[in-house]
């Protein structure tokens, strides 16, 4: 019975991280081409002072860095993806992070957000950023699907290393 409740958990987890990364593709897409279809490059709309949405297109990474090095970020972006559905599909076993909820919602979140933006790498050669807060560079669903992820992953290890010291100690 162990083993059925084990594998029950893992096929959770596992659907947990799937639709966070499908849900975010999703959005990503759908918000971009809304973008695209509404806005021509540079336009913007919705101005309140601290937030608009504009039509930029990026080349580089977040903030800007690595302009015009879309092959260098496509090869860096399926690399990230392999070594995610690495991570989740050999090595659960080894690491016990990689068995919960909040660590497979987490590596899902950052899956999406990054196939959401090399989706745009490989069809236009760019990025499409649409949120603009003025004093942050501008950004989209998959860029912030990809750092809410990493600050629950983040979280996760604080957590498991939390929990050894109280363990240990």
């Amino acid at each position: 019975m162990l083993k059925f409740n084990s594998l029950r958990g893992i096929w959770r987890q596992n659907a947990v991280f799937f639709a966070a990364a499908a849900l975010i593709i999703i959005a990503d897409q759908l918000s971009k081409l809304w973008i695209r279809s509404n806005l021509a490059w540079g336009e913007s709309t919705w101005d309140i002072g601290f937030f608009r949405l504009i039509n930029v297109h990026n080349t580089g990474a977040a903030f800007g860095i690595f302009q015009d090095h879309s092959l260098l970020l496509t090869i860096i972006a399926i690399t990230g993806i392999c070594f995610i559905l690495f991570l989740v599909f050999f090595m659960y076993r080894r690491f016990y992070i990689l068995n919960t909820i909040l660590c497979k919602l987490s590596l899902g979140l950052i899956l999406g957000g990054t196939i959401g933006n090399l989706i745009d790498r490989l069809r236009s050669g760019y990025v499409t950023d649409f949120i603009d807060f003025n004093f942050w560079p501008a950004f989209n669903v998959a860029d912030s699907a990809v750092t809410v992820g990493a600050i629950l992953l983040a979280y996760s290890l604080f957590r498991l290393a939390r929990r050894s010291e109280s363990q240990d100690g």
